[in-house]
């Protein structure tokens, strides 16, 4: 894994701890990530605060089709203006050159464990293990619909113990909540499960949005809503393990 972290990352670390000092409760050993009251009680959203559960419950003797995790967001920006007149009216500037990722660290039942993401072209397998496949790079966020696509082999979903749902600010965006991303896990023939984040910390680039596991057979989602201001800080938080270093897309 080759994320890009901020050069300020240790400062963003302690800024997040000087707001929510208590050790990770995810069982890694280090610190919780910074919780965001932009996140909490939004109008008509859905897991809208740290904790909060959803089940997609199967019929006894039906199996869990392949599944979807798909993160879409709004291509705008505020342009930036020095003019003291033109900063009362706010321009919205379109196609910003907006590139945010989707990833996810997995463990399954055998204890193998890992992560994708587009940087590093690491995208997994969706017939073989890790059971897990993600889709290309998408750079401008202007398709529509979801930017980037995880899939999921619904056939084996019970061989995958835990999967954490992330993503992060690569490039064009000052802040979460100047973008809205929307972090959706489709099941056909179910309502989707859906997190939108609204942080405003330009600090904390990455966030662990959600985690997924199996119970009976059916899909338990749970909001994290943690933001870090690197990979390593997530993954030290949630017990992963992983090694990461620096990087760019154009290394």
């Amino acid at each position: 894994m080759a994320p890009k972290t901020p050069n300020n990352s240790q400062e963003s670390l302690e800024e997040a701890n000087r707001d929510r000092a208590e050790r990770s409760a995810h069982g890694g050993l280090g610190q919780a990530g910074y919780v965001s009251e932009r996140d909490r009680h939004q109008a008509g959203a859905f897991l809208s605060a740290a904790g909060e559960v959803a089940v997609v419950d199967l019929p006894a003797g039906k199996a869990l089709p392949n599944f979807n995790i798909g993160v879409a967001w709004d291509n705008i920006a505020v342009e930036a203006e020095t003019n003291f007149l033109k900063k009362l009216i706010k321009k919205n500037v379109l196609h910003a050159g907006v590139d945010l990722d989707l990833g996810c660290l997995y463990k399954l039942k055998n204890g193998r464990r890992g992560g994708m993401q587009a940087f590093g072209d690491i995208h997994g397998a969706l017939m073989e293990e890790p059971y897990i496949l993600l889709s290309g790079d998408e750079r401008k966020g202007d398709r529509v619909g979801p930017d980037e696509v995880i899939l999921v082999n619904g056939a084996h979903w019970n061989d995958i113990d835990q999967i954490l749902i992330y993503t992060y600010i690569y490039d064009g965006a000052r802040d979460w909540g100047s973008v809205h991303p929307q972090i959706q896990v489709r099941v056909p023939g179910e309502q989707p499960m859906v997190v939108t984040l609204n942080a405003r910390k330009s600090s904390m680039k990455v966030c662990a949005v959600a985690g997924l596991e199996s119970v009976r057979g059916g899909i338990k989602m749970t909001s994290y809503l943690e933001y870090f201001p690197g990979h390593a800080e997530m993954d030290r938080a949630f017990g992963f393990g992983l090694e990461w270093e620096s990087g760019s897309k154009d290394s």
